[in-house]
């Protein structure tokens, strides 16, 4: 069974950056796509950006589309998602998760999440 921490969540300013974190544990992220979502309190949970396990494949949403960057280290096991440009409604819950199917974006279930980091942009 695979397990997900997320880190690198906490408190920035408008246009500052952070770098979010989603290590994995009990497999190898070789055979998982991993997606990251997030939460705004009062919201619907949406995706942000995903990597599909063999091609490594990335997608973004268009609101992150040139400010975010998801990218993955199989020798650490860890996916990353590096927040650029971060707006007042990029504040939100941020959770990874992964599926072992090969596709990521779209209407996939995801079988496994981590606990989620909190990122607050505000001034």
């Amino acid at each position: 069974q695979v397990q997900l921490v997320e880190s690198g969540g906490g408190l920035v300013q408008p246009g500052g950056s952070l770098r979010l974190s989603c290590a994995a544990s009990g497999g190898s992220m070789d055979y998982w796509s991993i997606g990251w979502f997030r939460q705004a309190p009062g919201k619907e949970r949406e995706a942000v950006s995903c990597i599909r396990r063999a091609l490594g494949s990335t997608y973004y949403a268009d609101s992150v589309k040139g400010r975010f960057t998801i990218s993955k280290d199989n020798y650490k096991n860890t996916v990353y998602l590096q927040m650029n440009s971060l707006k007042p409604e990029d504040t939100a819950v941020y959770s990874c998760a992964a599926r072992p199917g090969s596709g990521c974006w779209g209407p996939y279930e995801y079988d496994y999440w981590g606990q989620g980091t909190q990122v607050t942009v505000s001034s």
